[in-house]
């Protein structure tokens, strides 16, 4: 934990001295992209070696939409809840 702790304040001081580099942002950008779409392989490559995991693909993807819908529509609603409480303008 501590290990993810020191890179996280490492990546947010290196990003706080070069938050105003144009090029340094744009580089940076991609390669965030790139990196999260090697973990997104990497991740389903795991999946697919996993036997249990494939065994199981149709009650583990049931609970998932499950799981899913309901984020979402979680998200929906404290959203809304956030808009009218904060942001909407007194009509009357």
């Amino acid at each position: 934990m501590i290990t993810v702790l020191v890179i996280m304040t490492t990546g947010i001081l290196i990003g706080w001295l070069f938050h105003n580099q144009k090029k340094f942002l744009k580089t940076t950008d991609k390669l965030s992209n790139w990196a999260i779409y090697l973990l997104l392989f990497l991740l389903g490559l795991s999946v697919g070696t996993n036997e249990k995991i494939l065994k199981n693909l149709d009650q583990i993807g049931i609970q998932a939409i499950l799981i899913t819908v309901f984020a979402v529509l979680g998200s929906v609603l404290v959203s809304w809840i956030t808009y009218i409480v904060f942001f909407k303008k007194d009509e009357r």
